[in-house]
């Protein structure tokens, strides 16, 4: 073995839960290898029998789904509520793309002398690299549609992240899908997921995570023009005006930022307030921030939990530092553990708080003037993945949707995913939608096929 051992840690407590082995070289090229032999019959299973195996595969994850959402409880540092939510994500996430098999339709096209149909062939391995931030979902919306439409997948978990992918990857043969069909490979990025790049036997990528590395994962795949999907950074806008219930919206703002304690691609880091309603925005706002429950994420009553790791929280503290225009903020616990209180700044529209992704419970309030105004800072940002529109004007809802540069948006709310609707971004933050009706596309390949029926 070319293994090296990786100590997994629980983010609220510091304490080692369990060590991991993680792959190396030939680790990772028999596991490909493996997965390139399985899909000669994988492709084959008729789709009836395909779908059955995801059903029961979902099944599988149901009846598990509290192990799961305490193993990621320990693992990620996720509030219970979360991890709960998220495994059940990956069990509906399956149950959605079960029906796919059978509804994997070609077309018949119009020509002259003869019939033109389409087949949507699977592509055949697919590398999965999956983020540390929800490990969970964002696996399923990975290997549910690749496995629906005929390929094998290979899964890399993020380094601290793998046990709930490991657990899966056992539920996965328990429930009947064949060996190799689906295999989860921990180990480092730039050993496994870069094999993923670089293996001809690799025919797509699957990507989540930091627009830097999903960069040098799309110059890596150009070489042998490899399909990717890439979901990554974001830095979202939280756009709040004048005529919006204001007491709606500052209850919901804490959650729409600090969830998973603000790791999340999605969060509206940025709330942009009309001036004329600001201050009594910002009233409203504090007692909600300072309401919120952190601690310890097993608790039923705890709203956020840790940062994932002492790197991560370094990080996220570099934005707050001595002197920063910190409005309010809320409170954490103390000692063990990577905390860091929900808090709320007051920045200029080049602070790197507003400017870049912080990956932490911190967010950004400015003023704006008009419709205008909030879009252009709103779509000032290399980014455009998510993003909220507060108003009771259906008009300007509509208007300032249409006019904000990203992926996904929410009126009144702070909805960003659902596995029936599509999901992914604009300029930087992505290349590709996962989830919803279409996603069987980015698994597949169109052939053509025209039969003659010109007499010889």
């Amino acid at each position: 073995m070319t293994a090296t051992v990786f100590d997994v840690i629980n983010p609220a407590t510091e304490q080692v839960i369990e060590s991991v082995q993680l792959a190396g070289l030939p680790e990772v090229d028999a596991a490909i290898a493996r997965a390139a032999a399985a899909y000669e019959s994988w492709r084959n299973v008729a789709p009836a029998d395909r779908a059955l195996l995801l059903r029961r595969f979902a099944a599988a994850v149901d009846a598990d789904l509290e192990n799961l959402a305490r193993l990621e409880v320990r693992n990620a540092g996720h509030t219970i509520g979360n991890a709960r939510w998220e495994a059940g994500n990956v069990r509906d996430v399956l149950q959605y793309y079960s029906a796919a098999p059978e509804r994997n339709f070609g077309k018949q096209i119009p020509v002259a002398g003869g019939v033109d149909i389409t087949f949507q062939e699977p592509l055949g391995v697919v590398g999965v690299i999956v983020p540390w931030n929800f490990p969970m979902p964002i696996a399923g919306w990975g290997f549910a549609p690749a496995l629906a439409a005929g390929n094998t997948v290979v899964l890399k978990p993020a380094e601290v992240t793998p046990l709930t992918a490991i657990r899966l990857a056992e539920l996965a043969l328990e429930a009947g899908i064949p060996e190799g069909v689906f295999q989860v490979i921990p180990g480092k990025g730039s050993v496994v997921g870069q094999r993923f790049v670089t293996h001809p036997a690799v025919r797509k990528v699957v990507f989540t995570g930091s627009t830097g590395v999903g960069k040098q994962i799309m110059a890596g795949c150009s070489e042998q023009v490899k399909r990717v999907t890439l979901e990554l950074g974001g830095k979202s806008s939280n756009i709040i005006f004048e005529d919006a219930d204001l007491e709606l919206a500052a209850a919901a703002t804490p959650g729409g930022a600090f969830d998973n304690a603000g790791q999340d691609c999605c969060s509206r880091s940025r709330v942009l307030v009309q001036r004329s309603v600001y201050e009594r925005f910002m009233e409203l706002l504090e007692p909600a921030v300072l309401a919120m429950a952190v601690g310890d994420p097993a608790d039923e009553a705890t709203a956020m939990g840790p940062l994932i790791s002492a790197q991560q929280l370094e990080a996220v503290s570099s934005f707050v530092p001595d002197g920063a225009p910190v409005a309010f903020r809320g409170k954490a616990p103390e000692g063990a553990g990577f905390w860091f209180p929900p808090t709320v700044l007051t920045p200029g529209l080049d602070s790197p708080a507003f400017r870049e992704e912080i990956f932490g419970p911190v967010l950004a309030v400015v003023p704006f003037d008009d419709e205008a105004e909030a879009i252009r800072i709103a779509n000032n940002t290399e980014y455009g993945l998510s993003g909220s529109i507060w108003t009771s004007r259906v008009d300007r809802a509509l208007r300032v949707a249409r006019g904000v540069e990203s992926g996904n948006l929410s009126v009144n709310s702070h909805s960003s995913v659902r596995y029936s609707t599509p999901f992914g971004g604009f300029k930087q933050s992505g290349l590709g939608r996962e989830l919803g009706p279409d996603a069987l596309a980015a698994f597949t390949e169109t052939k053509n096929v025209f039969i003659s029926t010109t007499p010889a």
